[in-house]
């Protein structure tokens, strides 16, 4: 028998339109493995669903289990396994085996047919995700949107691109070359960041700058500025000047509370000093106007995108940035807010909590992919309100689990000027008001950034500036140098 008849043998009955696969692969690399077991430890992470013929993914399931378990895996030691199987033409399974030995070609070329496997079983999961979304196309349910048809098959090619991926494995000295870079970074910047700068000095100072792959939360309860504060970081970002050979830092927002010309008028407020609240009426005069123009034209210029698509899901988020990455070179990735956000494939009975960690993880691993920072804001639950000193704690995250433990960094932004606003008393009690008064000039105009987590230095209270007119958050000057 000569091995062409050999493969003529055992091939699946034809199709119309046969999917991507090759028997001959497969064939040859249990061969290989078979003669020598330790193959398996060089062919990298192929599974059984990766064949295509049935028959193979059952051996090759048996194999690595009797590898795995410390014994020997050869014809032999297969024969129990499969003494019950439908023979193959005139072989029984045994024979057929032992002619997978006989009939190897070579040793070597192990690696590259499975290779061969695992691309042409990726093919082939594309072909599925395409008729997935053929069939949903034409015949989804009526409470199906475009939208998610398209999530869902954003989310099987990635899926099938992860795994076709080549392994992150990194040796320990390469690791240690990174670590060094890293750190030769930071001499390099004179012990000043190493990271991304905010713009907001004592916050660059206390973090390092926004590291890339971390995951930072930035929470906060409704109206204390999180979302200001998100854009004051974006913007200044954004307007920064590109280090030397790198190319201008590019900011990619997804807004899914706010409009995209909701947020810009906010930041041309803020630049050209003029309250929002008088740009939306139209009380400005001429020169406020003409400056406002020359403002909106320099800001018109700045690499920042804008995603104002409402209720995304994880998989269309990871979809959108990955392609922006490769267009623009992603320095920045905020997402307003996770709250907002749908996990891929919400099944009914789901519970909130599970929805959440499956978006913290995978924003983190987002981060990782692109080694940028992404900056994910959060609301927080109502006990703060509850509390006589209101300043947020990780407790107070909303289904805070998964938040505090997929983040590299947990930052609160708290203004006790807001809530001394609603507190104040009636100026007939003198004693009162004059304490009330006291402390309100003092949080005037003030805001504290809470670090509650940081998986690479230290926690602790960050002082900046709140202008509210402008909803702009700045630098407190002191006066004097406060040694940074």
């Amino acid at each position: 028998m000569s091995v062409h008849d050999f493969h003529a043998i055992h091939k699946p009955l034809s199709e119309p339109q046969e999917v991507p696969h090759s028997i001959e692969a497969e064939q040859a690399l249990l061969g290989a493995i078979l003669i020598k077991n330790d193959t398996l430890d060089r062919i990298g992470p192929i599974e059984p669903f990766d064949f295509y013929d049935p028959l193979h993914a059952q051996i090759f399931e048996t194999i690595s289990s009797l590898v795995h378990a410390g014994r020997l895996a050869s014809p032999i030691t297969l024969k129990p396994y499969f003494e019950a199987a439908a023979p193959i033409g005139d072989l029984t399974v045994s024979m057929y085996l032992a002619r997978l030995v006989g009939h190897t070609p070579t040793l070597l070329n192990a690696p590259h047919y499975a290779r061969t496997i695992m691309d042409l079983s990726a093919r082939r999961k594309m072909i599925g995700v395409a008729q997935d979304m053929l069939a949903m196309a034409y015949d989804s349910p009526v409470d199906m949107t475009a939208d998610s048809v398209i999530e869902r098959a954003e989310r099987g090619l990635y899926d099938i691109a992860e795994r076709s991926a080549p392994g992150r494995e990194v040796t320990f000295e390469a690791a240690i070359s990174q670590a060094m870079s890293s750190v030769s970074k930071a001499y390099q910047a004179d012990g000043r960041i190493s990271g991304v700068p905010t713009g907001l000095a004592d916050l660059d100072y206390k973090l390092g700058g926004l590291q890339n792959s971390d995951l930072i939360i930035l929470g906060g309860r409704p109206s204390m500025g999180k979302s200001a504060l998100a854009m004051t970081i974006a913007h200044n970002v954004a307007k920064s000047t590109p280090a030397e050979k790198d190319p201008s830092p590019f900011v990619h927002v997804f807004s899914l509370e706010m409009g995209a010309a909701q947020l810009a008028l906010r930041q041309i407020s803020a630049e050209a000093e003029i309250a929002s609240e008088k740009l939306r009426r139209g009380m400005i005069s001429e020169g406020e106007f003409r400056s406002l123009m020359e403002h909106a034209r320099t800001m018109s210029k700045l690499p920042m995108l804008i995603d104002e698509t409402g209720g995304i899901g994880i998989g269309s988020l990871a979809a959108k940035a990955r392609r922006i990455k490769r267009r623009h070179g992603t320095t920045l990735l905020v997402v307003d807010y996770l709250q907002l956000m749908t996990s891929q494939g919400r099944r009914g009975g789901e519970n909130r909590v599970q929805e959440i960690t499956e978006i913290t993880t995978g924003l983190k691993a987002l981060a990782k992919d692109l080694d940028v920072p992404i900056l994910a804001l959060s609301q927080l639950s109502r006990k703060v309100e509850e509390r006589a000193d209101k300043r947020p704690q990780l407790a107070d995250l909303r289904e805070s689990g998964s938040i505090e433990q997929d983040a590299d960094v947990v930052m609160f932004v708290y203004r006790d000027e807001y809530y001394l606003e609603r507190e104040k008393p009636d100026e007939s009690d003198l004693a009162k008001y004059a304490d009330w008064d006291t402390r309100n000039r003092r949080a005037e105009g003030r805001a504290e950034v809470i670090i509650g987590k940081h998986r690479h230095g230290p926690v602790g209270i960050v002082e900046v500036t709140f202008e509210s007119q402008f909803t702009r958050f700045g630098n407190v000057y002191r006066g004097q140098s406060n040694g940074h």
